[in-house]
Order: C-alpha cells, then structure tokens, then sequence
C-alpha cells in the first residue's frame, strides 16, 4: 500500500506537464513555460507500470470529496432535501442560494461552497484519465492485450465518473477525450446526452476487460457496471440499467453484508449496520458489499493529513449554547472529565443540518437498525456534562439528559439549527487518535455499495412500471436493516429516494442524484408522484428536483433565519450549479455556456451535438 502512495505523489509532477487543465484564468502566469520535472512523459510511460501509476492520480481525485474540513461532500448534501449549511454565526455559506451562488460568486472555499470544486477537480480528474487513454499504446512491454485493455478501462471509469458528476451538476460542459498538452483556451460545451453515450460505450469496453477482483481502492469490474447503470438511467435505458446492474448483483462476487463481522462482531450490543461502516471493516476481505472505496489510513504514505474530519462537519455543535433549566452552561467538549463524551460523539460544529426528512420524517419502522437508539443519536441521549455544574453551580441537573425546554416552555438553546439536531452515529463517529477533541479522522470511505446498486435497479424497475420487481430490490435493503418489507403497490421514485435517503445519507451524491432523476422526468415527460409533468424546455423554471427540495425541506423558503439574518432561500435553476465565471472568462478562443438562471446565460451558443474533434 505505502508503494501505491509514493507513486501518487510522483504521478501529480506529471500530470502538471502531461495535460492541461480547464479552469484557466486570464493571469498571465498561466502562459508562462514551466521547466519540465525530470519525469518525461515519453519515458515514465514507457511501460504498464507507468501508466498504473497515473491510474493512481485518478483515485487520489476522487478520495478528496470526502476528506478535510468543509469537504466538497458537504456543498452535495446542502444542495438537497437532506440537509442545509448549518454554519449561523457569519454570512457567506450558502444558506441564501439565490444571493450567494453566482457565477463570479466565491465558489471554492469551506467558508462558503465547493461547487468550483467539483468544476476544477472534475476536469483535472478527466486530464489525469486523459493521460492514460492517450498513451495507451505507448509501453511496449504488456503482457498481453488483457493488461493493456484492463488499464485502458480503469481509465475509461475515471474518466466517465467524473463526468458522470460534471453532467448532472453543470448540465452541459466540455467534452475533452485526449491529453491536452499547453494551454487551450477554445472550449466549447458539448450536450449532455453526447457526452453521456460516449461515456456509456466506454464503460461498456471497460466492462469487459477491467478484472473482478482487483486491490481494495482500485477499479473492479462491479464498480464499472455500476457507474454504468447510473449513466444508463441518465439516458433513459431503463433496460440497460437493469442489465448493468444485475451484472455486478447476479455477478456471484457481491453479496449484500447481513451477518456480524469485523472489529465489533463479538459485542452484542452492535448490529451488521454498525459493522458495515466501521472503518476497520470497510475494506476486509469478508466484506462482500463494497464496490468502490477510497483508501485512507493513518500509518501510510499519502493519507489525508487532517483525515475525515466527518464528526467536526456532521455532527451538531452540542459543547456549547446549550444550558440547563436552570440556565447554567450544560455541556463542554473537554477530554478526560468524569462526564466525556467528546470521545464518544467528535466535536462537531454543525456545518451539515440534517432536515426534519433526514432525522425523523423518512424513517417509516421503528425496527430500521438505521434508525434505533446507539446507530443513532439524539440530543436527548446526550448528558449535561460540564463540571462546574456538580462543583460551584450545584446544578442538579448535572449528569442528567438534555432537555430542549424548561418547565415554562423555553428553550434552552439560542441556536437550534447549529447546535441541535440528531445524527447518524454508526456512519459519522471515525476514530481520531491524533486529536484530543476528536474530529473525525482517517478512514476509507465507500464510494459505491452493492446496496445502491439493488435501489438502482430498483429505481430502473420504477420507471418501467415493473414495482413488483423493484419492491424486491428495495426489500433487500430493506430487511438487512430489519424493516419491515414495502409493498409493491406503494413503490414509485418518491419511494426509491426515501431508501436511498435511509441507506446512502452522506455516502451518495444527494444533489447529483436529485437531478439526474429530474432529468429523466423531463425527458420522458412521465408524471411525478407529486401529479406534475416536467420538460427540457423549461427546465431551469420547472423540475423535480426543486420541487422535491420544497415538499421535503423544512428550511428552504419557510421563512427560516439563521441567527446571523441570513434566510434559507432556492430557486428552481439551482438544479444545475453556474459555471464558474473564470473558466468562461479565460476561454477566449470559444464559448462554454453558462446556465440559465445565471449571468452570462445571454452570451450562450448552441452546444456541440456531436463529438469534437480534438
């Protein structure tokens, strides 16, 4: 593993000289030659490992979305039903999405969002698998066309998955399929749906050669047919998606999780849900349901130096503003007191709210392991813990559950969208030995589970109007989790979300996800559960996915505020994110759209609807 690592860090020396970048800037430093490393293209992929290394550039990229503070991960979550930015005592985190998300707006920052993130590392993702696709025939010593063809497909799956994403964020984008060597700056949008084919085709090549088995953290064969079936339901191929998905769930190497095993397996007071989403077990052998991780370890070379920080984003900011009935200060973050739970809950800082649909409105059986008291943790489980309490206050509620309201009525918290909310416990507590006050810290993550895989067939099953077939598959994560199984008769998308919500909160792309499912509602023109119709033509004015946020929300355009003043507030064009205003700015030899609802839409041209020529 440290080996894997190592050449990591050679590989992005490389990539600075071996391709290009789309988001330019007008800065004349950019057009200035830079000397090359002593790594040579010509010569560094002058063989297979070469080219493995630079596989590994792809996977670093994508590990990032879910690591440090503020992670990109955070800006999917707010952009949904699931969760707003709980950040309240500044303005500028995207909390009024219709002031602060602009085009030349800050769009890359943890004080305010990632989407320039996921604009900036998506295309450097696509560069990093460009370079591989391009010098493909370059080594001369594969073993055989299985090895070459098994390299060129974990290429194509990078390549697809970033855009996979950059289409259901940005809509239309550039579709760059060959190492770009100096600067470019005559881009040009391609439609979506062009760019979504030539991803399918890819991973079609790549499903065939790309190995089952691989090393943890790599490209298998699953995950491709997974990646696959998303990009089949981005399309329309209902069938397809059946097909792709059933590969990896009828494949014989995936099997959902549903005994104890791992670290805990032996502590009954645990379940196969805790199990599944401890970092120790992640990665084992014995655990079937992975499909797609990331790696990230604190004993090896090119971890993530702050780690998750998952406690730190995800969980409420419960130390502090919260006093007892008797309106002494009730709880601390400090280690080793008699009461010390920083250890046991991390020392959040509320960053991700979780609606009123994630903690109660979604969870339908009392019996859902997801749900139940020790997988989660309600504020209510948390003790008023701060010394002075038993000491110089003799507080007689020290030690005591936290209560929201005293006896008369009031509440006992000046910020109850900060600092208190319940949270997934058995998902967001990661192991922090290198801090005090716990924040989250290194641990592999899944990118794709055999679980989503079953709700995406199912999801497939939905449009097809086949519920008794997509019942099934929701019933299989179901009754892992120990639910009682849905009937067929009440299954649609609004049911196959609900599941996803449940299973893949803060694993899945939840905004990504919303418009891709938006996407397929206007392009079929079938009717949502909500009893309306959508179109591509007024997409930007009238879609699912917005009306999705305002039926399940109890934040966006209620009126809410945050302490600071700022109001929660989305509008039907925020299904897709803006361009980032520099990437258009610097592109001065062509034009890269920008989406309506935001500035500089007026200047659009129509998109390719072919593929470039490069």
């Amino acid at each position: 593993m440290n080996t894997i690592y190592k050449k990591a860090k050679s590989i992005l020396t490389l990539t600075l000289i071996a391709g290009g970048t789309l988001m330019v800037s007008c800065k004349d430093s950019y057009l200035k030659p830079e000397p090359l490393s002593f790594y040579d293209p010509d010569n560094t992929f002058n063989d297979a490992a070469g080219l493995r290394a630079a596989l590994v550039a792809c996977e670093r990229n994508m590990r990032l979305e879910w690591y440090g503070d503020a992670p990109p991960m955070v800006t999917e979550a707010i952009f949904s039903e699931i969760a707003v930015e709980g950040t309240t005592d500044k303005s500028g985190p995207a909390q009024n999405l219709n002031l602060l998300i602009t085009p030349d707006a800050q769009l890359n920052s943890g004080d305010y969002n990632k989407i320039g993130w996921y604009w900036s590392e998506g295309f450097k993702g696509v560069k990093y698998a460009n370079v591989v696709v391009s010098r493909i025939d370059q080594p001369t010593n594969y073993k055989d066309d299985a090895e070459k063809n098994a390299i060129l497909g974990a290429a194509y799956f990078h390549r697809a998955y970033r855009y996979y994403r950059l289409t259901q964020q940005f809509g239309d984008v550039p579709l760059i399929l060959s190492e770009v060597i100096g600067p470019k700056l005559d881009f040009q949008s391609t439609k979506r749906e062009v760019i979504l084919q030539k991803m399918k085709e890819d991973l079609e090549f790549a499903e065939k050669w790309v190995p089952v088995i691989t090393d943890k953290g790599t490209v298998n064969r699953g995950s491709v047919s997974h990646l696959l079936t998303k990009i089949n339901l981005a399309l329309g191929l209902f069938d397809d998606a059946i097909k792709s998905a059933s590969n990896v769930i009828d494949g014989g190497q995936h099997k959902l999780m549903t005994s104890r095993f791992g670290v805990d397996a032996n502590n009954a007071a645990r379940n196969v849900i805790w199990d599944l989403h401890r970092p120790a077990n992640k990665s084992v052998g014995a655990n079937t349901e992975g499909l797609m991780m990331v790696i990230d370890r604190v004993s090896i070379d090119g971890n993530v130096v702050d780690g998750t920080q998952m406690m730190r984003n995800t969980v409420p900011f419960w130390h502090n503003n919260i006093n007892t009935p008797a309106g002494n200060r009730g709880t601390i973050d400090t280690y080793g007191i008699a009461i010390d739970q920083v250890t046991s809950l991390g020392r959040g800082i509320g960053r991700v709210r979780p609606t009123y649909y994630s903690q109660d409105g979604v969870w339908d059986d009392k019996k859902d392991l997801r749900h139940i008291k020790g997988n989660w943790t309600k504020m209510e489980d948390i003790l008023y813990n701060n010394p002075a309490l038993n000491t110089t206050l003799k507080d007689p509620y020290y030690g005591k559950n936290l209560q929201f309201r005293n006896e008369s009525g009031t509440v006992l918290t000046i910020d109850t969208i900060r600092c208190w909310f319940d949270w997934p416990n058995y998902k967001l507590f990661i192991e922090d030995p290198l801090k005090i006050q716990p924040s989250g810290g290194n641990s592999d993550w899944y990118v794709f589970r055999l679980a989503e895989t079953y709700l995406l067939r199912a999801e497939a099953y939905t449009w097809k109007g086949e519920l008794t077939k997509a019942a099934a598959d929701i019933n299989a994560v179901r009754t892992r989790a120990n639910c009682d199984p849905v009937d067929a008769s009440k299954v649609n998308i609004d049911v196959v979300l609900d599941e996803r919500a449940r299973e893949l909160y803060f694993e899945e792309p939840r905004k990504t996800e919303l418009t891709r499912i938006a996407y397929i509602f206007a392009m079929t023109g079938k009717a949502a559960p909500n009893g309306k119709t959508y179109s591509l033509a007024s997409f930007s004015e009238s879609n699912y996915f917005y009306d999705r946020v305002m039926a399940k929300s109890d934040f966006y355009n209620k009126g809410v505020k945050t302490r600071h003043g700022d109001e929660y507030l989305m509008s039907p064009y925020h299904v897709l994110w803006p361009v980032p205003q520099p990437a258009i700015a610097g592109n001065t030899g062509g034009i890269i759209n920008q989406n309506k609802g935001y500035n500089g839409f007026q200047n659009n041209v129509p998109p390719l609807t072919s593929i470039p020529t490069e």
